[in-house]
């Protein structure tokens, strides 16, 4: 998961490298983004279908690959193409986190997801903090022959250590990819869960796209001290266990709308305290506890609605999510350079507060059965 984010905290030595402007840098996270989302549209799917050691250690290798690319491109618009590569590679810890939900006991399903999202958020926080020391001392593109080779090694390891999960569903990639369309329109959890995640997580993608530029334009920090300002907000992955616990105690629905409301005053906070360092870090920590809770109770809820279909179903939910991720990536470049950190911020607020308008909705609507579709 980290190489998503390893260009986050890279923005201005990239653009400087790359001789773009700021704003135009962005595009490289809206597309590793955006390839992620196709990844999670096209490769995850087969976790349903394919032996599932097998399609993570082979996927693995592909993500190194795009990445020893990435490390050597020339240009803005190469680098963005490659970029794709990495996000459509880098599926595989989504391809894990159905996996064991599958090996997990029912009633402790909460807990094994949040133990395993506790190790996946933790490489989003902490990809920051290391591509920015490791770019502090070899420069920007070092990162990436970095992860490289990381991704040969946990390749390796996936393939001796992992448990062999060959699916039950028999039918066609066609036909699978097909019955992703039925669980969208008959599963109205996934859909209400999928859109509000999008909403939380758009708003910490826009923070965390933009806060490298307010760090270093506004606080004059290097690249190491945005490094360490990142490591602040990997506390957050702790609320992961939580979450699943909360969420194994029929607390779940509760809990989350709490995280909504948590992630929309983050991001008031983060414009409020725009001028000290100390505020910024605290909005850091609220609104990544905010995003991971969210996360492991929706995933909770969402995996206990068709057992056979997990790796389809965290297809629609991830998608949703990474979709929604670029374009708030996006937006928030285009709102800095027009309207500086305080547009970046509300925007961030708003998002949030659209999740809430969806779960007050849903809790107005009167209540049906939905039947379960085939496949």
């Amino acid at each position: 998961m980290a190489n998503l984010y390893y260009a986050q905290p890279l923005l201005e030595p990239i653009s400087r490298s790359l001789h773009v402007s700021q704003g135009a840098a962005t595009i490289v996270i809206t597309a590793t983004q955006l390839g992620y989302a196709l990844g999670l549209a096209f490769v995850l799917p087969l976790g349903d279908l394919v032996e599932n050691r097998k399609l993570a250690a082979r996927t693995l290798l592909g993500t190194a690959v795009a990445l020893a690319l990435a490390a050597a491109c020339p240009d803005l618009a190469l680098f963005a193409v490659v970029s794709v590569l990495v996000g459509v590679t880098s599926v595989v810890a989504q391809i894990l986190v159905p996996f064991a939900a599958h090996l997990a006991p029912e009633d402790q399903r909460g807990r094994f997801v949040g133990q395993v999202m506790s190790g996946l958020l933790l490489g989003i926080l902490l990809a920051r903090t290391l591509a920015s020391f490791v770019a502090a001392a070899w420069g920007w593109r070092s990162i990436y022959v970095v992860s490289a080779v990381l991704m040969l090694g946990t390749s390796l390891a996936l393939s001796r250590m992992l448990p062999r999960h060959r699916p039950e569903t028999t039918t066609t990639y066609r036909r699978l990819l097909l019955s992703i369309g039925e669980l969208v329109r008959n599963e109205p959890v996934l859909r209400r869960r999928a859109l509000c995640q999008a909403c939380v997580f758009g708003a910490f993608s826009a923070f965390w796209t933009v806060i490298s530029y307010q760090l270093i334009d506004v606080h004059h920090f290097s690249q190491a001290q945005v490094g360490v300002f990142a490591l602040v907000g990997a506390s957050g992955a702790a609320a992961a266990p939580l979450a699943g616990w909360i969420g194994d105690r029929g607390l779940g629905h509760p809990a989350a709308i709490a995280a909504v409301v948590l992630a929309a005053g983050s991001m008031v906070l983060a414009d409020v305290g725009a001028g000290s360092v100390l505020l910024l870090g605290v909005a850091a920590v609220l609104l990544d506890l905010a995003v991971q809770s969210h996360q492991v109770l929706s995933q909770r809820e969402i995996y206990a609605l068709r057992a056979e279909a997990r790796a389809r179903i965290n297809s629609v939910y991830m998608g949703t999510v990474f979709v929604g991720a670029a374009i708030s990536s996006a937006v928030a470049g285009v709102l800095h350079e027009s309207a500086g950190w305080t547009g970046v911020t509300l925007f961030g607020a708003a998002l949030p507060v659209v999740a809430a308008v969806i779960y007050g909705y849903d809790a107005l609507r009167p209540r049906r059965r939905v039947p379960a579709c085939a496949g």
